[in-house]
């Protein structure tokens, strides 16, 4: 049986840090019963994915993104995979005809071009979406001040651009998933009963040249990092509960404390991933993060 998985490359996603964002999981999650959990920030989708496989105590969930056309990709894969898989395997095929750089990068460019005009459908605007993602450069995502996906053609000599396996076992696990596209904090509106957030926002830059990509046109600055933790007060205010990801600012030998002062009334535990997306080799390896919860015991301290 093939396991569902994201169905995009995503820079930040979290398959490096599932290990340690389950650790500091809600102490017994496991036994709670008809569990609602929400993602304000989907991204690539790797904890949920993750979180919807392993624990079918969670009966309900809840997705966003202000990304428009990542989040128009979730519901095609929902309700209509089998058509967008048609739509990947002919440009697959139409891709892999391409029998020099050159030719790749036209075809790279004009669908690049058809894409950002938008009039398309919605499952050659989802297959686009994929298609882009698996040949531009190092599958950024990033757009220009007027929404225009900007990554340049990325050299790979074979890449899958229809992955039909994932495609299809994430379309079952994404039958539970209610899909938003918007701000993050009309995620609240969709809380009840045991419910979970884990938000995964675009990290903050940890120097001034750090921030190589913009997500969406609107950007994510400290008044946003500011406005998420004001929505964290409210899902403490409504008894839920919540983790949280970001960069540590204290983790570059800067000791910038903006996220220990923000979120002091919390607890923020200090985890590692592996992150390459750094044109300097030097750059690239171990990079410590922070995990911000809103409950003191957790399934790894349950262990101990």
């Amino acid at each position: 049986m093939v396991k569902a998985k994201p169905f995009i490359k995503w820079v930040g996603g979290k398959t490096q840090l599932i290990e340690q964002i389950e650790a500091n999981l809600p102490v017994n999650f496991n036994t709670w019963r008809d569990i609602t959990y929400i993602e304000p920030f989907v991204g690539g989708g790797a904890v949920l994915f993750h979180m919807l496989q392993n624990y079918p105590n969670i009966t309900r969930a809840v997705i966003n993104d202000i990304n428009p056309d990542l989040t128009n990709c979730y519901t095609i894969i929902k309700n209509s995979p089998k058509q967008l898989i048609e739509v990947l395997q002919e440009l697959q095929k139409e891709y892999h005809k391409q029998n020099d750089y050159d030719k790749q990068k036209d075809f790279f460019l004009n669908k690049r071009k058809k894409f950002n005009n938008k009039k398309i459908c919605a499952i050659e605007n989802a297959a686009l979406f994929i298609f882009l993602n698996r040949t531009c450069f190092n599958g950024l995502y990033r757009v220009n001040k007027a929404g225009a996906f900007n990554v340049p053609f990325g050299k790979y000599n074979n890449p899958t651009i229809c992955d039909t396996d994932t495609i299809l076992a994430d379309s079952k696990l994404l039958q539970k998933v209610e899909i938003l596209t918007g701000d993050f904090t009309q995620t609240l509106l969709y809380a009840e009963g045991t419910t979970l957030f884990y938000c995964d926002p675009p990290y903050r830059p940890l120097t001034a040249t750090a921030a190589f990509t913009s997500y969406s046109k609107e950007g994510f600055d400290d008044s946003a990092q500011i406005r998420l933790k004001n929505f964290c007060d409210l899902i403490q205010a409504q008894g839920y509960s919540f983790i949280l990801s970001n960069s540590d600012g204290r983790g570059n030998g800067t000791n910038d404390c903006f996220f220990d002062d923000l979120y002091i009334n919390y607890q923020i535990e200090r985890v590692f991933a592996s992150r390459s997306i750094n044109s300097i080799g030097s750059k690239r390896g171990k990079l410590s993060e922070i995990l911000v919860r809103n409950y003191p015991e957790t399934l790894a301290s349950a262990h101990l």
